[in-house]
């Protein structure tokens, strides 16, 4: 399929925001910066990409029409290729550790921090990657005047560099998962084996800003998973679906987390159940719903699910990402989108202080990205059966904040850097000493060999930073959003730079 025609498709997925050009006065393009979400307008982009909106539609139209006839006969095979009975994981088709075909992947948000680097990683081992993104984690840097440290390309121009580079093409659909018929138009285009659902708004504190962040990231986020699991059910029901979650699911229990269940005995009964959760965010909350969501297709439907609880995420470069600049992945430093290690590694090479939140004894799993990116494709080549709905931790290490904030300090010593530390009012609601031990064995199980952190890896993470210092924006540092202080009130880039 040419990647004009997937984009076509997909195009009125773009436009999730609404830029009210109107109630300001502002041009279009000085309101796009500080757009916020209106989940009750259907109105969409201003000027110029109207047009494209309604062109879009008439293409959709005409899609419905010629998919209308056949759309029957597509159910009635889905069905019954669902009720085949599931081979053994050794026999599937697809599984590349027995040498038989690759799998055709699709990865929702594959344009972001996590998405690009799995996509890479995929397409270089042979497996068919499709991209599905509505590039709305570019607008949000526009919403909040942020960048990203690293200068990223478009992602057209990434899909052309790599297939320039590896003679490999991923596919590209440009949409929002939210829009069905979007949704299902992809599925039916590009039949995949498995899907990568990356495509949430991924933080905290965004969803903390205010309610108009809060209501878009849980409809965003709960919608958006239901839909992949609808087109899953009516267009592909063999596939796989690799939901991404995160450890921030569970809190912080004073007892041992496992990974997804646990055993219970109480009033001398026993049963095996879902681990608790404790979300600490409106963000954190959302993959809690989708969690439940998607366990409980897998039960009534009999589709196949792994949701990987991931941990905090660092680095920027992996094996694919590094072989040419227009490749390169996005790094977040702010009070945002930033996570604790890369916004450390960043403050280290400008010479401003790290900012621990509070006492620092928060404790976290943690993860290289060249893990998340391998174990992604373990998840993808030893599938769940139909009907089962498994559940990875996917972190190497523990550590807390201050225990973060030590090897930055470290490592900048050894490069001749000053690096100094402060404690800062936490913003967020958390317990900041707390017990904290959770199991991660699966992952280790089927193969994933660690990148632990070490000098080597820390080096290399502040030297890129020292290599685009001169892009660090100061003002985006601190932490601009407080958990109790949130309001109905919306807030635009200066006012949390203000903060």
């Amino acid at each position: 399929m040419a990647q004009s025609t997937a984009i076509s498709a997909g195009i009125s997925g773009s436009a999730r925001f609404l830029l009210d050009c109107k109630a300001t006065g502002q041009s279009c393009a000085t309101n796009a910066r500080y757009a916020l979400p209106n989940l009750e307008s259907k109105s969409f982009l201003c000027g110029q990409n109207a047009g494209l909106r309604n062109k879009a539609i008439l293409r959709q139209g005409a899609n419905a029409r010629t998919h209308k006839a056949t759309l029957k006969e597509r159910r009635q095979v889905a069905r019954a290729t669902a009720a085949v009975k599931e081979p053994a994981v050794g026999e599937k088709a697809g599984v590349v550790e027995n040498g038989k075909d690759k799998e055709r992947v699709m990865i929702i948000g594959g344009d972001g921090y996590c998405g690009w680097a799995t996509a890479l990683h995929l397409s270089a081992r042979g497996h068919e990657v499709a991209i599905v993104d509505n590039l709305v984690r570019r607008t949000f840097d526009d919403q909040l005047g942020l960048q990203t440290l690293t200068p990223i390309s478009s992602v057209h121009t990434r899909v052309k560099k790599w297939k320039q580079i590896k003679n490999k093409d991923i596919k590209l659909f440009v949409g929002d998962v939210c829009e069905f018929d979007f949704l299902a138009d992809a599925f039916q285009q590009f039949e995949p084996d498995a899907v990568v659902h990356f495509g949430e708004q991924r933080s905290a504190p965004y969803s903390m800003i205010d309610r108009s962040r809060a209501v878009f990231t849980q409809h965003n986020n709960v919608i958006g998973t239901l839909n992949v699991m609808f087109a899953i059910k009516e267009f592909a029901p063999q596939c796989h679906l690799v939901k991404l979650g995160t450890m921030g699911e569970y809190g912080t229990p004073n007892i041992d987390i496992e990974e997804g269940f646990i055993e219970i005995t109480h009033n001398g009964r026993k049963d095996v159940l879902p681990f608790p959760k404790q979300g600490g965010s409106f963000y954190h909350l959302s993959k809690v719903h989708d969690s439940h969501n998607i366990a409980f297709a897998c039960k009534a439907w009999g589709i196949r699910a792994t949701d990987l609880n991931q941990g905090v995420v660092y680095g920027v470069k992996t094996e694919e990402t590094s072989l040419d600049e227009a490749l390169i992945n996005r790094l977040d430093y702010d009070g945002v989108f930033g996570t604790a290690l890369n916004r450390f590694c960043v403050q280290a090479a400008v010479g401003h202080p790290l900012t621990i939140y509070g006492k620092g004894g928060q404790t976290r799993g943690y993860l290289d990205i060249r893990d998340t990116v391998r174990c992604l494709e373990l998840a993808i080549t030893r599938p769940a059966k139909l009907g089962e709905f498994r559940v990875f931790n996917q972190f190497t290490e523990q550590f807390s904040v201050r225990d973060l904030a030590k090897l930055v300090t470290e490592a900048g010593r050894k490069l001749g850097l000053e690096v100094k530390s402060i404690n800062v009012e936490n913003p967020r609601v958390e317990a900041e000493e707390h017990y904290y031990n959770a199991k991660h064995s699966k992952l280790i199980d089927m193969g994933l060999e660690p990148h632990y952190l070490n000098d080597s890896l820390l080096d290399s993470l502040v030297n890129v930073a020292i290599q685009y210092k001169d892009r660090v924006d100061y003002e985006q540092i601190m932490p601009g959003v407080s958990w109790k202080k949130i309001g109905a009130k919306p807030r635009t880039g200066v006012a949390l730079a203000k903060s």
